[in-house]
């Protein structure tokens, strides 16, 4: 671990949230219509992380990535994934929901998002500066998939919105190593702190 002087910012649990990104069965499960073989392996990683946030009182928010078939809400994006146009994280259908291993506790928030970032057009951001008290959060925690897409725009939006970014490299999943690799890259060398799980849970 670096020398905590030398890092732009200290962690502090309580003053952070933990966001949990699209961990649904479209996403993770076997043969799912996104799967992404990385998000399910770091499942036991994932399950880490949240049970130490929840130990240690720190408020655990989950995203999910919701389409349509009344119309097509994000039409950029099912422009990129043609597949997407008839059938994937239907918004009502199963495979929105969030995996088994991290299902969210009956108090615990939900937000679905249209777009990758999961400020965008969403209460996410009243959420966060509200959950533990008016401007008690100032550090969000990212884990979940797809690291160099939902998770990686999240957390360049977080910083936008002057919220440190506590990027937990273990507990992303990413397409494939490449792609996970540079977001750790850029994340921790602009964006946020890039953490092993490890790391994060020895300061919680």
């Amino acid at each position: 671990m670096k020398d905590d002087t030398k890092l732009p910012w200290a962690f502090d649990k309580h003053c952070a949230a933990l966001l949990v990104v699209d961990m649904q069965r479209d996403f993770v499960e076997e043969g799912a219509i996104m799967e992404v073989p990385m998000a399910r392996q770091r499942i036991p990683t994932m399950r880490r992380v949240i049970d130490a946030c929840r130990a240690a009182g720190v408020p655990v928010i989950f995203t999910r990535h919701v389409l349509s078939d009344r119309f097509d809400v994000s039409p950029l994006e099912t422009a990129y994934q043609p597949k997407l146009q008839a059938r994937g994280m239907r918004e009502a259908s199963e495979g929105i929901e969030i995996v088994p291993e991290l299902a969210p506790r009956a108090d615990e928030t939900i937000i679905n998002k249209h777009r990758y970032d999961a400020f965008f057009g969403t209460p996410l951001e009243i959420v966060l500066r509200t959950i533990r008290g008016a401007g008690r959060v100032d550090t969000v925690i990212v884990i979940g998939t797809v690291t160099s897409i939902c998770c990686e725009s999240t957390a360049r939006s977080a910083f936008m919105r002057d919220f440190k970014v506590a990027f937990v490299s273990d507990a992303n999943g990413g397409l494939d190593e490449a792609s996970h690799n540079a977001t750790l890259d850029i994340i921790g060398r602009v964006f946020g702190r890039v953490m092993t799980a490890d790391q994060l849970l020895a300061q919680m």
